[in-house]
């Protein structure tokens, strides 16, 4: 058992036994010497009764004082004897003391090195959730800067097309999502850095008490052991007097409670806010997944309604090619219809006119004149009727040819619309990362 180290020695104050007072007789009386002047040399001599009454007295003053010695030499040996065993069992009780401190001393130091080892591994697991969160962010930049690009190609669409259709808005709201994801993270971000600083602040609170705590160990521990037969221990008179800062056993414990408990509450704190980030990931990468999900089937459903409309653009063009094939055939029929109509028209004129010159009386208004009349006039209808409809027929030519340039350009409009779709959006919508990366791995 460590001791403690010796205390000084008790002692009773020494002091002088009070003197015994012996009356002698005064040298009075008939055998006195006093008062004869004339007795020569017995002038202040000690009578026998005197000098026998004296060594009484001596005699009685040395066994007094031998008696009181040994009575005192009983009551020092006892006396010592007690402080002896009171000091013994004083610095028991003291070692003792320092060994029940030393426990507690040992308890709190393990209670602040658990706490400061869990409140690192934390900070640590933090830390690798700050950088998911890091590489979550970035990540997020591929698809912004896809989303972004799929709006400006499709600002290149040639009007009809240039409508704001639900690929643009599925567009618009996958940016949007993908804004309002980055703002999410970097604020979680921030606030994974703010408790990974408060876990350090805590875990070096936690550290300085450990600290202290092994320092005041070791010196209780080396004055456990100091004995008596110790040659290191010396005289401090100074060291009886309690410090005014120093603490007591009730705020001595309080204070490493309350470090252990903001400790805990910060790594409690650190635990929900890891559970909160993975959560956060989580979603985040779905819902981005979900949306770009939701932009593809888009994509594909227009390009879908494109080639659809291309393939009827294109077949009635074929229609009308064939259309404008025909009707030039029917002009080109009329014109020569008309043309055949010349030599009638040629024939029964110069008959009129050969038969205006008939003399006299053969001026007549025979049957072959009314029938020659009539036949011009028929022929005159059927021209003009055939001009008629020449005239229709080219206007509808010119119908069927303003309909080819307008198909033509609605197919290439039609083209570049699906070229855009498939080759500028699509295709680099393939680079769209996959939900691990956006989940920051």
């Amino acid at each position: 058992v460590p001791l403690t180290k010796e205390p000084a020695p008790q002692a009773v104050p020494i002091s002088d036994l009070p003197m015994k007072v012996y009356e002698a007789a005064l040298n009075t009386g008939p055998d006195s010497s006093s008062g004869l002047a004339t007795a020569g040399f017995r002038t202040a001599k000690y009578l026998p009764d005197e000098w026998h009454l004296n060594n009484s007295a001596l005699y009685r003053r040395a066994f007094a004082g031998c008696e009181h010695g040994e009575r005192d030499r009983a009551q020092a040996k006892e006396l010592a004897e007690h402080a002896a065993a009171a000091a013994q069992r004083a610095q028991q009780v003291s070692t003792a003391a320092l060994g029940q401190r030393l426990q507690d001393i040992h308890f709190w130091k393990a209670e602040l090195q658990r706490e400061i080892e869990e409140l690192d591994a934390e900070t640590s697991l933090l830390a690798a959730q700050k950088l998911r969160l890091e590489r979550a962010l970035d990540a997020t930049e591929v698809p912004c800067a896809i989303a972004t690009d799929n709006l400006q190609c499709r600002e290149r669409r040639q009007p009809p097309d240039l409508v704001s259709d639900e690929v643009e808005r599925e567009l618009l709201k996958e940016v949007e999502l993908i804004r309002n994801v980055q703002e999410l993270l970097k604020r979680t971000w921030m606030q994974a850095g703010n408790q990974m600083r408060l876990n350090r602040d805590h875990k070096e609170i936690c550290e300085k008490d450990w600290s202290d705590k092994v320092e005041t160990y070791n010196i209780d521990d080396k004055c456990g052991r100091y004995s008596n037969q110790s040659t290191n221990v010396q005289f401090h008179l100074s060291s009886m007097k309690f410090e005014e800062s120093a603490s007591t056993p009730e705020t001595w414990a309080k204070f490493s409670h309350d470090n252990i408990y903001m400790a805990e509450r910060e790594k409690l704190a650190s635990i929900n806010l890891r559970a909160l980030i993975d959560n956060i990931l989580h979603d985040v990468s779905e819902d981005m997944r979900r949306q770009c999900a939701a932009v593809n089937e888009a994509f594909a459903k227009h390009c879908e309604e494109l080639d659809d409309a291309k393939h009827k653009l294109e077949y009635h063009l074929e229609k009308v090619l064939r259309g404008i094939g025909d009707q030039e055939a029917n002009i080109a029929a009329l014109k020569q219809a008309i043309k055949d109509k010349e030599a009638p028209m040629k024939v029964a004129q110069t008959r009129l006119y050969d038969r205006s010159f008939r003399p006299n009386v053969e001026l007549c208004r025979d049957e072959a004149q009314f029938r020659l009349v009539s036949e011009t006039e028929e022929l005159t209808e059927s021209i003009e009727s055939l001009k008629k409809k020449l005239l229709e027929s080219e206007e509808s030519l010119k119908n069927l040819e303003d309909t080819r340039m307008n198909l033509e350009k609605e197919i290439a409009v039609k083209t570049n619309s699906i070229f855009i779709a498939r080759q500028k959006c699509m295709a680099h919508r393939i680079h769209y990362p996959v939900v691990f990366k956006l989940a920051g791995y």
